[in-house]
């Protein structure tokens, strides 16, 4: 086979670790991995796999909690060397390896910005477009999916898709019915008449491989409001959340509770010792915009938020420190959990608003029965989309923290949400799929698999079992 022997440079008899592990602690395994240079070189390794029916997992740069880039045997696809970064105005052509950290720097020197912004910017360009990531702007700009505007995607066949946004997929898919949650990734998006690079955002790797993405840029902001409100009680921050919404230009609105707080202080000791949560903020402005900074100083004192205590951003240094503050806790979580030996169990729902406190409450009542002293929630909570996280001390609690997971997610699709709002599901996660969707509606989405990858070869048990 043409580039065999070029090839076999990259295939290893011993799979490193990094490969088969997330953020989350899940292990997979494989026989070997390949981390080809070029177009080419992958189209060899899937023609290979197609002709001796060998199962492969394409990996991304590891951030993801689902277990999703963990192989289930077989061989891995890491595509780590597709480094090709092109910024033009108001768009980018990025290499599925290319890291968040690369593409929002290359972006910022040219005075624009990417607006999807997971936690994690080592997160690669591809794993994001696999899960179709969001992070804390999508309360304004929305997920992962509304910024791709083309995609370069390698299929099983052997053949190469060039996508772009408005091109429509070219045989029939039904409607599958959407939660009403603002959020959702969970499954394969499928509609009659959608765009065919979106059968890609968002399918795990399952469908096809992407190797490069065409992105939507847009220009830098000039002038933000940033800030971190803190707040005596849980009660006041949610009741915030319902009145502070509709601002106009708010692109951020996240949660910590006091699990959280306290969680996080040794980092930020400046944390004031009488909050009880927290709401983080960030608002553009038209120039300085006094009026809207006198309008937070009413909202403030209206919310009954701890004004003098809470934080605001004058200067880029402060707002870099608020972004270390947001980021320093999924951190945290994660180490403690992989310092006590057990998989990180977190939660990834979401509901529509009006449900939002409503799942809180029940977030709160069970948690505080099952794990009392032993979890967190965080997250975007402008979205209705918080993630619970256990943390597990022993066998049991892990366990019963895994039960606790399912109970949760049959209340989010019980008020009309979603089992996934932004990580995928992966394989840790996939059964949490038949709460959601009906037997008619796993079989329009096999199908969808089976046409695009005959052999099941694709990313072996995530979305759905090997079996088929």
């Amino acid at each position: 086979m043409k580039g065999t022997e070029k090839m076999s440079t990259n295939l290893k008899d011993a799979v490193p670790l990094s490969y088969l592990e997330d953020a989350s602690g899940y292990r997979g395994y494989a026989e070997a991995y390949y981390a080809p240079s070029n177009e080419e070189e992958v189209l060899e390794v899937l023609a290979r796999a197609r002709e001796t029916a060998t199962p492969v997992t394409v990996v991304g740069a590891g951030t993801g909690v689902t277990g999703g880039r963990c192989a289930h045997g077989g061989w891995v696809l890491s595509l780590e060397k597709f480094r090709r970064l092109e910024v033009n105005p108001g768009w980018a052509r990025a290499g599925a390896g290319v890291s968040l950290k690369e593409l929002q720097a290359a972006a910022a020197a040219c005075g624009m910005f990417y607006a999807p912004d997971p936690t994690e910017w080592s997160a690669s360009v591809g794993g994001t477009i696999a899960t179709n990531a969001s992070g804390s702007r999508s309360f304004r700009y929305g997920d992962t999916r509304r910024h791709v505007l083309g995609l370069r995607v390698a299929l099983m066949d052997g053949s190469v898709l060039e996508l772009r946004r408005g091109e429509p997929v070219p045989f029939e898919v039904p409607k599958i019915p959407l939660p009403a949650s603002r959020k959702h990734s969970a499954g394969y998006l499928l509609w009659p008449g959608m765009d065919y690079l979106d059968l890609f955002v968002g399918s795990e790797g399952t469908l096809g491989v992407v190797l490069e993405a065409e992105l939507k840029l847009l220009p830098a902001v000039a002038d933000l409001l940033t800030g971190v409100v803190f707040f005596s009680s849980e009660e006041l921050a949610l009741a915030a959340v319902a009145a502070w919404r509709p601002v106009p230009k708010l692109r951020m609105l996240e949660y910590m509770d006091a699990g959280s707080l306290a969680l996080i202080r040794p980092r930020f000791p400046e944390i004031p010792r009488g909050a009880g949560a927290a709401l983080l903020i960030e608002q553009e402005l038209d120039g300085e915009d006094s009026e809207e900074i006198d309008a937070w100083e009413e909202r403030l004192r209206e919310s009954g938020a701890l004004e003098e205590a809470s934080w605001f951003a004058s200067q880029a240094t402060d707002r870099e420190r608020f972004r270390r503050f947001r980021h320093a806790l999924p951190e945290l979580v994660n180490e403690r959990v992989r310092r006590t030996g057990f998989l990180k169990i977190g939660s990834d729902y979401a509901v529509p608003f009006e449900r939002n406190e409503e799942m809180m409450r029940f977030y709160r009542q069970r948690l505080e029965e099952e794990f009392p002293g032993r979890y967190v929630i965080f997250g975007h909570i402008g979205d209705a989309h918080v993630h619970v996280n256990i943390l597990p001390e022993s066998e049991r609690d892990s366990e019963r923290g895994r039960q606790l997971m399912v109970e949760f997610a049959a209340k989010a699709v019980e008020l009309g949400g979603t089992v996934g709002a932004e990580h995928g599901l992966g394989k840790r996660k996939s059964h949490l799929l038949h709460l959601l969707y009906a037997s008619e509606h796993f079989e329009a989405m096999k199908a969808v698999k089976r046409r695009l990858d005959p052999q099941w070869l694709l990313g072996r048990d995530t979305l759905f079992d090997s079996s088929g």
